[in-house]
């Protein structure tokens, strides 16, 4: 048992609470967020086979004992985002966070030192509430300007340095290239392609997760 679980257990006994509210709160906090926006929403898929699906089924099939919470929405920005993330930490009180955000912020050509900011707080929300954070980096079509491109990319690089956070250097990593794993529409991943993405971000996270969670198999 990790000293937070000793804690969390150990206040609610203190506070004359039963014990099952005390392994509710100490479980609650083993929880992984995830705040996204339509390629962790499962935008245009079947219910229950995108990424953070897979990887949900993947947790209780190793046998973590970790709940996922899946706060994405499709079309969000990274100022929508950070605008209801507090709420999101106060309701799941995640133990990990999982932001993949920014990529609408790009298609929409907002300005980049925004969404640096912006995803700069939510990790800085996150480390506050004691969560350990993974930040899931994306890419944009050379026809946004080499320039833009280029610093696009970058400022994931440069938020998880600065924040000393997890990150993820490319969501699409391995299929980019690949249309037969999109839509119709081109943007966004099809159903074959989601296991691709859980990998992506599964070689990350499990250096996060506390080994200690994983129960005997």
């Amino acid at each position: 048992m990790t000293d937070r679980r000793r804690f969390l257990i150990g206040a609610a006994v203190l506070c004359g609470l039963p014990a099952s509210y005390a392994q509710e709160a100490a479980q609650a906090n083993r929880n992984i967020l995830v705040v996204g926006d339509s390629l962790s929403a499962e935008y245009g898929l079947r219910r229950g086979s995108g990424w953070v699906s897979i990887i949900a089924d993947k947790l209780k099939t190793e046998k973590y004992g970790v709940g996922t919470a899946n706060a994405s929405i499709s079309g969000d920005t990274t100022s929508g985002g950070l605008s209801r993330f507090p709420a999101a930490l106060s309701r799941h009180q995640p133990g990990i966070v999982i932001i993949e955000l920014g990529s609408n912020d790009a298609l929409r050509g907002l300005s980049l030192q925004m969404t640096q900011d912006n995803l700069s707080t939510m990790i800085s929300l996150a480390q506050k509430a004691g969560a350990k954070v993974l930040l899931v980096g994306m890419q944009i079509p050379p026809n946004y300007g080499r320039n833009y491109t280029e610093k696009f990319r970058q400022l994931f690089i440069n938020v998880a340095a600065q924040r000393n956070t997890a990150l993820v250097p490319f969501l699409l990593e391995g299929m980019a290239d690949k249309r037969e794993l999109f839509q119709a529409d081109g943007i966004h991943p099809n159903e074959d392609a989601q296991p691709i993405l859980a990998r992506n971000v599964w070689v990350q996270l499990k250096t996060l997760l506390d080994p200690a969670a994983k129960k005997a198999r």
